[in-house]
């Protein structure tokens, strides 16, 4: 099946585990900041709309944190040179590379 992930392996992706929810939160918290502060802060909303917008920034947050995780968790094999499913790509038909310009 798989090989095993050497312990290199496993300590860099939890590294980008970490890394992928904490930046993930500081930029779903600015979303929120971003989409509900200047309608809080600005106008004096009835209850309704207040309860609307707050509603719409959390949406936004919580899509930001989401689509923030999976960003960086879906690039992280792809810089390390391994595909998803853990092999390395195939590179014999590159070109300029070295065992094509024997």
């Amino acid at each position: 099946m798989g090989e095993r992930r050497t312990q290199a392996e496993r300590d860099a992706m939890t590294v980008e585990i970490g890394y992928a929810l904490v930046s993930s939160a500081v930029l779903a918290a600015l979303t929120f900041a971003a989409a509900s502060a200047p309608a809080l802060l600005l106008f004096d909303l009835g209850r309704t709309a207040r309860t609307v917008v707050l509603s719409i920034a959390t949406a936004a947050a919580v899509l930001a944190f989401v689509a923030r995780v999976v960003h960086v968790l879906w690039r992280f094999p792809r810089r390390e040179g391994r595909r998803l499913d853990g092999r390395a790509p195939d590179r014999a038909g590159r070109s300029g590379s070295a065992d094509s310009a024997t």
